[in-house]
Parts: C-alpha cells; structure tokens; sequence
C-alpha cells in the first residue's frame, strides 16, 4: 500500500532555500511552503499541546462527529485555523501604520528620513497566537506610529483628512492619531502662518465641495428616477424594474439624436427662415396636437419648410454664373448636405452608442454567475451599512427581499425534473399556439393593406387619423389575444414566457410597420409628386406616436385601473393584475421605431418622442403603484436588458436604416418643396455641392477630392462596415473569454479550497498521531477515510 502524503509527514523533504519565495505558478512549491510553515507550527506547539493533555485518551484534541455529520476539529486544529493566512491578514496594526507611513513619505518626497522599507517588518501575519501587547515589536510600532503622527501634522489639513479617513483602523485609533497629528494652538512664525492659510484654504476647498454637492443634488431631483426606480425595484423585482430601465436608455438615446439635429438643422433653419408662401397661414384650433397639420406644416418641424439653397449673409456674386466667391467668410452654409449630412450622422452616433449599450450589457448580463453561494452572499453581503435613513433602508430590505425570491425561484424552476413527455407536449402546444399567432398577424397586414388603399384617393380632415386609429386598435387587439394564447401553454419558467411573449409581439409590430412602409413609399410618393409627400410621411409618423400614446393611456385605464376596481368591488378579491412586461417593452420599441423612420420627414419628431417617454414614465409608474402587484411567481432577469438591446438594435434600428437609405437613394423627392426638390435624388446633394465648389474656385479644392474618394467611393463604406463588424465580433469573443475566464478561476478557487480541507485534516491526523504515541498508542497504518476526506494518494501524486 502507497504511503499517504509523504511530504506532509516527513519534515525532511522541505525545500532546501528557504531565502527564496516560491513561486505561485510552481504548484509543489508553493504545497512544501505550506508544508514548512505547518512544521514550523507544530515544532512550537508541541510542547503545549503535550503539556495539555487531558488524559490517554486525549477526547479533547480529537476530531468527532457533530450534528449532521459534521466534523467538529480539535482545540489544537482550531488554533492553526485561527492561525491561517486568510484569519490573520488585516490584523496587524503596525502593518497598516507602516503601510501608511510609507504612503506619506512617497507623497512629501522627503529623503532625509530612512525608509520604513529598511526597518524589520511587522506586516507578516504571525503564526504564534500572541497577544499584541505582549510581542517584543510593540514599541518598534510605537516608534513607527509616532513617526506617521510627525509625518501627518507636515501634511495639509484636506491631505491629513483624506489619508486619516482611509486608515482601516477603528474610529478611536483615528481619533487619536487626529488629535496628536495637529499643530500646537500656540504655534507662531511662518509655521502657524501656512498653517492658518493651509486650513483656510482647507475651509474653502470644503464650502466649495459643499455647493457642487447641493448642486448635483439638485440635479438628482430634477430626474425623473432617482427614487421611483428603488422603489419599483424593491417592491417589484428586477423584472419590472427592466422596463422602466429600458425607458430610461431610451430617453437618453432620443436626447443624443436630438442634439445634433436641433444644432445643424432646426437652429439654422430658424435663424435664416424662408419667406412665407402666400395664403399659407393658420390658425391654431388644438387639433393640430393630434393631426400635426395645420399651422405645424410649415415650420421647422417637418421637411418641406427648410431650404433648398445655401443660408447665411448674402455675398456679392462673381462671374456669369453668379456664385458666391469663397472670401474671409468660409464656405457657405449649404442646407441639402447640411439635411442630409446631419440625418446620417444621427444615424451613426445612434448605432455606435447601440452597439456599445449592447456589447456592454452582453458583458455585464452574461456573466458567469456562482450558483453554490450567491444566496450566502446576498444574505450577509448585501446590506449597506452607511444607510442611516428610515425610508432608505426600508427600500433596501424590500429590495433584499425580492431578491432572495427570485434567486430561489430560479433555483426551484432549475431543480424541477422535466421528462421527454413534457418537453413534447410543451412543443406540440408551442407550435399550434405560433400558428395562430402568425394567422392573426398575416390577417391584420392584410386588413391595414387593405384600409389603406381605400384612403388614397381621400384627403379629407376627418380621415387623417383612421389608419393611426385602425393600426392601434389591431395592435391592442393582438397583444390581448396573444396573452390569452399563452395560458394554454402553460410554461412552467416565467422567463420563457416572456420571451416568447416578447417575440409575438415583435413579429406582429414589425409586419405592420413593414406595410406601413410599403404604402408610404411604394403608392403615396408616386401619387403626390405634385405635392410635399415628404411632409405627409412625417405627418402620418406624427399621428402614429400620438396615437401609441393614446392607446398607451386606454390600455392603462382599461387593462390596469378597470380590472383592479371590478376585481376588489365586484368579485371581492384583492388580487391586482400583474405588470405586463412584453407588451409594454414592444410598445416603446415600436415607438422608438416609428421615430427613427421619421427622423428623415420630421428632424423635430424626437422632440416628441422625449415628450412622450417622459409621460410615459410617470404615467407607468403611477399605475403601477396603484394598480398593480409584484409578480406571483419571481424571476431573475439578469439577461433581459441584453434582450431589449438587441431587438432594438437588430429588428428596429435595422430597419429604420433600411428603409431611410432606400429613401435617400432610390426615391425621388418631390418638386414642390424641401432641400432636395430640384434633384432626382436625395443622394445627389452631395455630388452638386462639390462641382459648385469646383466652380467657385481653387479655395476648398480638397474638399471635392475627399467626396470623390472618400464618400462615392465604396470601398471606404465597405471598410467601415468590416471594421464596425469586426469590433462587435471582438467584442463577443472578448466576453465569451471572460466567461471562460471566470468558471476557470471559479474551479481554481474551489480545488484550493478542497485542498486547505485535506491539508487541515492530514495536519489534525498528525496530532492525533503524536498524542498517541505519547499515550503510548500504536499509530495507524492508515489515516481514517473521515479525516482524508475520501482521497488517497493516488489522487495526490496526479
């Protein structure tokens, strides 16, 4: 039989330099340093556990057997553990005075003063169990401490604060280094000069603080989720909270695409405004609000009001041509590629900022989460201790609370056993259920295609907002009739359940837009050619987001406030409806959608949409507090703000881009109106541009060269798009290998973990050896398979 562990119990197999610290790569190393620390212990240790000795039987150092099958270690084994590098780390206050010490020095750059470096180090955990009054380096630490005292009084107040507040001492040991480390009250001469001046400045620096704080505060308050969100979260769990989550990105997304738009195309166009056509004015009657026609018309908010030539001062014509020549004045502002230049870098800015929030909630989503001890730790490290205020811990116990019930919902939903009947009848039921969802969805497109075709010879003021009322009709219509669906698949995950929730909805908002699309630009542009169809465009995506928005509100009256009051008056329950996730997410996806397809028609549209996501916000949040419950069965969603992300990137945004560049280059513009009326399409405005500066003269000659080879040129457009798809593919791959990453580190921690256990329990079997010998006990050949663990030489030597 092979000997167990024989560099445990043989002492002479330690490594001959004991100068050298091993290296944490070697594997054995780094075992005959443990190894030699362990002999260490016991050689010094010995003696005492001989001395206390009980009797033969020695049943105070052995291990027994506890509730449950547990070990319960001897006294002797209980004092290594307390003896432990991970116990005793962080325990010596010497360690972190010399530690500061040393930081205050570095930061006085003073060289007069030896190094603390030179001096004998206290910072290593003692293996001995003493008490630190007691140890011969007490008074080397007095020295040090008073050295840091000496060091810190040199120090500025806000500096002597600053590392006073970082020392990880306790609050009476801070105290007292602050009231040795400050000057003398008597204290004359330059000294108490600076000093004086050093602590004015010290006030000043804090009543400045003091005001960006009350600032910030400010600033805080005036956002519409600094407490609303703790609150949702904590009551409602992370499920909820992701849809008011998802309409806060959504709003900061508008915010950026309105900036560039306001700045190069509404703020331009109203400082040089066209001269008003005759007969064109109206007046306000309120239904204006709803139709967006009347006076909104003409005016900077849809397309056919701005320009078709170049803003500014006017210039002194040269030459036969009359244009303008390039003085001390620059170029002129031309308005079709300032339209058209602007569009397209709103565009980008908005798929850069998608594709970070993306890969970025990838990353943060799908992070390899410890399934053994996350209820552990959200149990005992959770908790904020620097919360002092009645309201703000009751929100964090709420949200502790709902916490712990969704982690133990998933972990009951992962230990449910499903057997192959299940699966089959769950996806015999799936796929009826998809079946009649897809009926329904072809059934609406074919009546929305056909409603529309009857309004195209019909322009009256009454029936601009049939299609927008018929669309959103068959749109709450759907969502109700899916959910209804779902109850027959009966999914047991709420996870899955939303997301196949989420994906109907989506087939269905996505086909009817695509209608939308196709009626736009394949029947209304070829119909008013003699007319401004691109305001009309903009017109009908205005109508459509004021009507989502209506429908937003009849859902919540309807579908949220009306059940609660028949479901508590009438039937006497007090059961509330739930929060309705999917639906309410694809209502602001197809919202956002309808505002990218007409950023084009109507550049003030996402002035609207902000309007709209912040009445959203409070309206939800108000329904939800009143009418609604927390979810009867909790779910984690730790994955779900990926998902939103990516919908909004890949089926909206993609979308949106498609059908605008399809716009830009294929269509013809309308003759009637707009920046672009006098070209075939609105892609030429560039190609007109740069032969108007070839004419105007040698001034701005690179600039038609950088259009010919850098925007007509395909290849450049090719290679950003490679380059664009690369850093995403980059980005996957970088997460992926995190992931990889952290389950091996995971696998490491653990095996150590396992490998401090057996070395425990071998060292415990060592003493249990030498206190029976000196009992007069014949040793074991063989340690107990308690002790062991269950492992053998074998598995070690491997």
């Amino acid at each position: 039989m092979a000997q167990p562990l024989p560099f445990v119990l043989d002492v002479s197999e330690a490594p001959g330099d004991e100068d050298q610290e091993p290296s944490p790569y070697d594997e054995r190393e780094m075992h005959d340093s443990f190894h030699q620390l362990i002999q260490e212990q016991v050689a010094r240790e010995g003696l005492e556990l001989q001395d206390r000795a009980a009797g033969p039987t020695g049943s105070d150092h052995h291990a027994v057997l506890g509730p449950g099958g547990t070990v319960v270690h001897s006294t002797a084994t209980l004092r290594i553990l307390a003896s432990m590098p991970s116990r005793t780390i962080g325990r010596s206050r010497g360690a972190i005075i010399s530690q500061y010490y040393n930081r205050t020095v570095r930061l006085r750059r003073r060289s007069s003063r030896p190094l603390l470096g030179d001096m004998v180090r206290s910072a290593r955990p003692s293996l001995r169990q003493r008490d630190l009054e007691l140890d011969p380096t007490a008074q080397e630490e007095e020295e040090k401490r008073s050295l840091l005292v000496k060091e810190l009084r040199a120090l500025a107040g806000a500096q002597r604060d600053h590392l006073l507040r970082a020392l990880p001492l306790s609050l009476a040991e801070k105290r007292g280094l602050r009231e040795k480390s400050r000057p003398p009250r008597g204290q004359r001469g330059w000294a108490g000069v600076l000093s004086c001046c050093g602590q004015l400045g010290d006030t000043c620096s804090l009543a400045w603080h003091g005001v960006g704080l009350a600032l910030l505060a400010g600033l805080q308050a005036l956002t519409p989720w600094r407490y609303a969100l703790k609150r949702i979260g904590g009551q409602f769990g992370s499920s909820v909270l992701s849809y008011f989550l998802f309409l806060k990105s959504l709003l900061a997304l508008n915010g950026l695409l309105l900036l560039p738009l306001l700045a190069f195309l509404v703020g331009v166009q109203a400082a040089f405004p066209p001269p008003p056509e005759p007969g064109a004015a109206h007046a306000f009657t309120g239904l204006e609000l709803l139709t967006g026609a009347g006076c909104f018309t003409d005016s900077v908010m849809y397309y056919g009001h701005y320009s078709n030539g170049s803003l500014g001062p006017p210039c002194a014509p040269r030459g036969p041509g009359g244009q303008c020549a390039l003085g001390a004045g620059g170029l002129p502002y031309h308005m079709p590629l300032a339209y058209l230049c602007t569009v397209g870098v709103a565009f980008f800015l908005t798929c850069i900022t998608l594709v970070y929030s993306m890969s970025r909630s990838f990353g943060e989503s799908y992070r390899v989460d410890s399934t053994l001890g996350v209820h552990a730790l959200t149990v005992f490290c959770s908790w904020d201790h620097k919360v002092t205020q009645r309201r703000a811990s009751r929100l964090q116990r709420d949200a502790l609370r709902t916490r712990l019930k969704e982690l133990l919902a998933e972990w009951q939903l992962r230990q449910r056993p499903r057997g192959p009947w299940w699966r089959l009848r769950c996806a015999a039921v799936l796929g009826l259920v998809w079946l009649l969802c897809l009926g329904a969805t072809l059934g609406c497109c074919l009546a929305v295609l056909t409603f529309s075709e009857t309004l195209v010879a019909t322009e009256q003021e009454g029936q601009l907002l049939a299609l927008p009322l018929v669309v959103g009709g068959l749109g709450l219509g759907a969502s109700y009739l899916f959910r209804s669906l779902a109850a027959l698949e009966r999914l047991d995950s709420p996870v899955l359940e939303a997301y196949v929730a989420i994906c109907r909805i989506l087939v269905f908002k996505m086909a009817v837009l695509g209608v939308l699309c196709y009626h736009w630009l394949g029947r209304r542009a070829p119909t008013l050619q003699g007319r401004c169809w691109e305001t009309f465009v903009g017109q009908e995506l205005y109508r459509f987001t004021v009507v989502d928005l209506a429908f937003t509100l009849l859902d919540s009256l309807l579908g949220e406030l009306a059940w609660r009051l028949i479901s508590e008056r009438q039937l006497g329950r007090r059961r509330k409806p739930e929060f309705d996730i999917a639906r309410n997410v694809l209502d602001l996806i197809y919202g956002q959608t309808l505002t990218w397809l007409g950023v084009l028609f109507s550049p003030l549209l996402p002035a609207v949409q902000v309007l709209k996501l912040l009445l959203l916000f409070y309206l939800k949040k108000t329904s939800l507090l009143a009418n609604c419950q927390a979810p009867r069965r909790p779910w984690l969603a730790s994955r779900m703000r990926t998902v939103f992300c990516s919908l909004l990137c890949f089926p909206s945004f993609l979308g949106a881009a498609v059908f605008l560049c399809y716009a830009v280059w294929q269509v013809k513009p309308s003759g009637a109106c707009g920046p672009f009326r006098t070209l075939d399409t609105m892609y030429e405005a560039g190609t007109v541009w740069v032969r108007r500066l070839e004419r105007a003269g040698p001034g701005a000659s690179w600039l038609p060269w950088a259009h010919r080879y850098l925007v007509e040129n395909t290849f450049f457009l090719f290679l950003a798009s490679a380059l664009l798809l690369a850093v995403i593919y980059l980005n996957i791959q970088v997460v992926k290998g995190q992931r990889e990453v952290i389950c091996l580190l995971k696998e490491q921690i653990r095996n150590e973990g396992e490998d401090k256990v057996f070395l425990i329990n071998r060292l415990h079997s060592v003493y249990e050896s030498r206190e029976r010998r000196a009992a007069g006990a014949e040793e074991p050949a063989t340690p107990p398979a308690l002790l062991t663990d269950g492992r053998d030489t074998a598995w070690w030597d491997s």
